[in-house]
């Protein structure tokens, strides 16, 4: 079987020197029956190698629970990268970051009080020691010594950025090797001293990530990691969206060049991202440093290929720089032409108001409930006020992220999280109070990882308590599902949020992209699988249908309108719109 070590210099592939030339894929951003195709297409720009983080909050969304299926066969995986003839870097958190919800940690983790967050904490570390057991089980029998593809498995992720907990990394390592993995352990952080220093262990090699400035990066980590390969873990080539910023693109001639001059420095690299894929479902992560801001459904990045997995001139550029330190295939791939356009009409509108316990369950409190204690995204909070029919004021601890405001069935306003809004005008003090709260996505970078989410107590009504609260917690797995039960009654939308569905017809599977642009806010379906959110806010304006969740003939959208919708037409255009780009 084939050894693969660290040498003095260079990573060591039976007995000589090997460069890891890798490029991000996260197989969770990416339907299971595209992934073959993306990882020939990595092959096929010049890269030996794939790496992938591995959400734990995905495969474990409740205590008790490893899921492994469909988008989440991490083991099949891997079977495709070997079969590919590549090799894979697994890279297991806990913590992953990834501009994904909550930098992968279940939110279940901290509904108990005072669970450490990355820390030497006895409960998070029997929680993490659980999940590794489990994912690790699933990377054994993949090593490169027992004749799989995984060369590298990664401990912690750019944690000199978070804290510097040595006895936290160091058990980290002990479960990582106690659950027998045999391949060198990396570390990854910033190429800045302080972070360097903090994430990293004796023993454990040290990489970087950056973007730019090759030659001084790899300097600073030479300074750190006195021997060993140099190696770039995260060569951003790209970058990420958020709802109500511009799209973020990076010049491919400048992108080239910077992968030019880490290769010839004679480091290894990993390209991030290769092929950034999407956030399916309610997936994406936020940031938070003074101004809330959820990251959008497309993970396009700017990547050598698109969110729908087509080359793009920056994959061409960066194969044409591999080829100068390696082999390349000759064989390219081909672009793939215009999606087939058509529009149909959405019909059947389904009102939550109308009806509200077929959209989840009813539950009595006292005072507000937090989201995380209803376990659910989206939630109606209701209850009668006290007051007269003078103007009054509604004021709210803290809203994560956005409370729609409704009195006696009429809209009121919206409280947004990322314009610190926490208080509104009614017209009234009394009457009927609904609350329809979203969690927009949970923070996966900096201090507020593991924050609860939903309305933060106290409800004031002029600065007196609101109590006895009815709270709907929504399960939107059952949106899809309302036609079946409901009983329609052709008045139209009305206000609040509303489901509407429509059919329409493919000749074969074929990506699709669905125009939201005339939408106001929300979620939608395509035969039961959940693309992701949309909002008017833009930058992003499409959502990718992956092919294989369509069939011959007759499909089913599903959408969830949170807002207004104006323009009540499902439209399926040619190519992406991802939005403005930066000046």
């Amino acid at each position: 079987m084939p050894e693969f070590t660290i040498g003095e210099t260079d990573f060591v592939l039976d007995g000589s020197p090997f460069r890891i030339l890798s490029g991000a894929l996260h197989y969770f951003r990416v339907h299971p029956d595209h992934w073959a195709d993306r990882i020939d297409k990595a092959r096929l720009m010049g890269l030996n190698t794939i790496e992938t983080y591995v959400p734990w909050n995905a495969h474990s969304p409740r205590p008790g629970v490893f899921d492994t299926d469909g988008i989440l066969d991490l083991a099949r995986f891997l079977r495709l990268v070997g079969e590919a003839g590549m090799f894979a870097i697994v890279r297991p958190g806990p913590f992953i970051c990834a501009e994904w919800d909550n930098g992968g940690l279940p939110s279940w983790l901290f509904r108990e009080p005072g669970v450490g967050i990355r820390s030497h904490e006895p409960r998070f570390l029997d929680e993490i020691e659980k999940y590794l057991d489990q994912v690790l089980a699933l990377v054994h029998p993949h090593q490169v010594h027992l004749g799989g593809p995984v060369l590298l498995v990664q401990v912690e992720n750019e944690y000199g950025a978070y804290g510097d907990d040595r006895a936290y990394l160091q058990a980290l390592v002990e479960m990582i090797r106690g659950a027998g993995i045999g391949v060198p352990l990396v570390t990854v952080d910033q190429p800045v001293d302080a972070m360097l220093a903090a994430g990293g262990l004796e023993g454990v090699l040290r990489t970087a990530s950056f973007g730019s400035d090759s030659q001084n990066r790899l300097r600073t980590l030479r300074q750190h990691q006195p021997t060993g390969p140099l190696m770039c873990m995260e060569f951003w080539d790209g970058w990420f969206d958020h709802w109500g910023g511009r799209h973020h693109t990076t010049a491919v001639d400048q992108a080239a060049e910077e992968l030019d001059a880490l290769l010839a420095a004679g480091a290894s690299v990993n390209v991030y991202m290769f092929h950034g894929g999407t956030n399916f479902g309610l997936t994406n992560g936020a940031n938070d440093k003074g101004i809330y801001r959820p990251t959008v459904t497309s993970y396009d990045y700017d990547a050598p290929l698109d969110e729908a997995g087509n080359p793009t001139a920056k994959y061409f550029a960066f194969r044409e720089v591999l080829s100068h330190y390696a082999p390349v295939p000759a064989e390219t791939p081909g672009a793939a032409g215009p999606a087939p356009e058509q529009a149909v009409a959405l019909g059947e509108p389904i009102r939550l108001l109308d009806d509200p316990a077929r959209w989840g369950s009813w539950s009595r409190w006292e005072s507000l409930p937090m989201l995380d204690e209803l376990d659910v995204r989206l939630a109606v909070y209701r209850t009668e006020l006290p007051g007269g029919d003078q103007p009054s004021v509604l004021s709210l601890g803290e809203v994560r992220d956005r409370a729609a405001v409704l009195l006696d069935g009429a809209p009121v306003g919206i409280l947004e999280r990322e314009h610190h809004e926490r208080a509104i005008a009614l017209p009234c003090g009394r009457g009927r109070l609904d609350l329809v709260v979203e969690d927009q996505g949970r923070v996966n970078y900096g201090t507020r990882i593991g924050e609860h989410k939903g309305l933060i107590g106290p409800a004031l009504l002029d600065g007196m308590p609101l109590t006895g609260w009815e709270v709907l917690a929504i399960d939107l797995d059952r949106v899809p599902q309302l036609w079946e039960t409901a009983a329609l009654d052709g008045r139209g939308p009305g206000v609040g949020p509303t489901a509407w569905r429509a059919t329409f017809l493919v000749e074969h599977p074929i990506d699709l992209f669905l125009d939201t642009a005339g939408w106001g806010k929300g979620i939608s379906w395509v035969n039961g699988f959940c693309l992701g959110r949309y909002w008017r806010r833009g930058p992003q304006r499409t959502l990718f249908v992956p092919g294989p969740v369509l069939r011959p003939g007759h499909n089913e959208l599903v959408v969830l309108e949170l807002d207004v919708l104006a323009d009540p037409t499902a439209r399926f255009v040619a190519g992406p719109s991802l939005g403005p780009l930066e000046d």
